[in-house]
Parts: structure tokens; sequence; C-alpha cells
């Protein structure tokens, strides 16, 4: 069986604010089709580290290897362009825009379009809006006002928008923030299920363990900047660090509860 190739490298990142270590020596691997999970408390650094990933913030040292290419310091965009698409905490759409127009506007901005953004959006690439959004299930609500939807439907679409540029690299900070249980969960499977049939490598924050545990292949753990903890979900629930971090409580998951409370 053929191993799948690693999408990102990093090596000894690291950022301080002031006296602050943010982050502090951190590394890891992902591999195409991998969903990776990146946990720890309030303050540990994933939201510092996702930013130097997108290149929204630059490290003080260490190196980021992204699908091929040395990206520390380089710009949101430029990344973006080599193949990467993000999910954000707080969905963003045009809320007077059809749920099909709000795809449409990021594969005009994917076909260099944005010249003319406005004049291109309503006859660029409807069938490929479509197949999007057919994809996360969205097909029936294409031509709906996106200030219309429930705020399940607008993670998925924010999904679909993530996917325009064709990414083999999808960053999700937390991606079910906000979200009821089932939808969680039906959005996480969604996920994955696209991820495991177009093997793309899946990094995502998140604070519901049950999301994480469920969905997770392997897990990463920060704590004050450090990674103190990496390995199969199984690992890093019996790890007495992780444990300690989390006050022996976050991480009580317990599969028959949650496939219970799923049903």
């Amino acid at each position: 069986m053929s191993v799948a190739p690693i999408l990102l490298s990093v090596e000894g990142l690291t950022k301080s604010y002031g006296g602050v270590h943010a982050v502090r020596g951190v590394s890891f691997e992902l591999r195409a089709g991998e969903i990776l999970a990146l946990i720890g408390p309030n303050g540990a650094g994933k939201s510092t580290c996702f930013d130097m990933l997108n290149g929204q913030n630059v490290p003080d040292s260490g190196r980021i290897n992204l699908l091929g290419e040395d990206t520390a310091g380089k710009k949101p965009r430029a990344i973006w362009r080599l193949g990467v698409g993000r999910t954000f905490q707080i969905t963003a759409t045009f809320p007077t825009m059809t749920v099909r127009e709000n795809i449409q506007v990021a594969l005009v901005s994917y076909g260099r379009q944005l010249f003319n953004l406005w004049r291109s959006t309503p006859g660029f690439a409807k069938a490929e809006a479509g197949r999007l959004l057919d994809l996360v299930g969205m097909g029936a609500y294409a031509e709906r006002p996106c200030g219309e939807l429930a705020y399940g439907d607008l993670k998925r679409l924010e999904l679909a928008v993530a996917l325009a540029n064709q990414p083999k690299l999808l960053l999700m900070d937390e991606p079910t923030a906000g979200m009821a249980p089932r939808e969680r969960i039906e959005l996480m499977r969604l996920t994955a299920r696209i991820a495991k049939e177009q093997s793309i490598g899946v990094l995502f924050t998140e604070h519901d363990m049950d999301v994480v545990f469920e969905h997770a292949d392997r897990i990463i753990v920060l704590n004050r900047g450090l990674l103190i903890a990496e390995g199969l979900p199984e690992q890093v629930r019996n790890d007495p660090q992780v444990r300690a971090v989390y006050l022996g409580g976050g991480l009580m998951y317990d599969a028959r509860h949650h496939e219970g409370a799923a049903t």
C-alpha cells in the first residue's frame, strides 16, 4: 500500500509578541487525504499557528513547506493560489447575493477576473458552481439569497466556497462553532468524505472533543505554544500530559454516549 504524499511540513515554527511566546518550536506533518486536528486550551497558540500557515502572520523562525514550496512570509493570496482553502470561525458571505452567486464570486476570483467582478459573475462558471453546491448538498438552495439561510447551511456554503480553488489542503478554524450537535456531526462527516474522495489534506482546530475524536485521523495538542502530544486519537486521549492540561474533563470522550446523542 502506497503512502500518501506529504502536503504540509512544519519545522520549528516560532512566534512571539513582546515577551509572550505564542508558538514555540512547533513541528508536524500532514499528508494527502488525512484529517489532522489541532487542539489545545484557550491561549495555546492554535490561532497564531493557523495564521502563520495561511500567511496572515509571519513566523519569527521555522520553516513551512506547503505543497512543495517554502511559504513562510508569503501573502495569503499567494498561498491560496498554491491550492489552499480556508474556512473561518465566523462565516463571511454576501447576504443579498444568491447561494450560487456566492460560489461564482469565488470562482471568478480563482479565474483571475477580479477586474470585472460584478459584470463577470452572473454567467461565469455556472455549471461548476452548481457542481460545488451539489457536492455539499446545497443544490436545492442555489437561487436563495444567503441572508435567508440557516446557520448550518451557511457553514456548508462556506465549505463549497473554500473548495472553489480546487485545494489540496484545507485549513478549517473551528468549523463547527455555533452549530447544533447534529449539524456539527453532519458537516464534519461531509468534510471527511470529500477529503478522502479528493485526497485533500485537512487541518482543523476545534473545541468540541466529540467532533475531534470521531473525525480526526491524528491529533496534535498545543499548550502555551508548545506541542505536547501527537498521535492517533486513542493515544492522545490517554496521554497523561494532555489529560492534565484539560483538567481531566475535556477529553473524557465516550463513544457510546456520542452515538446515542447522534441518533
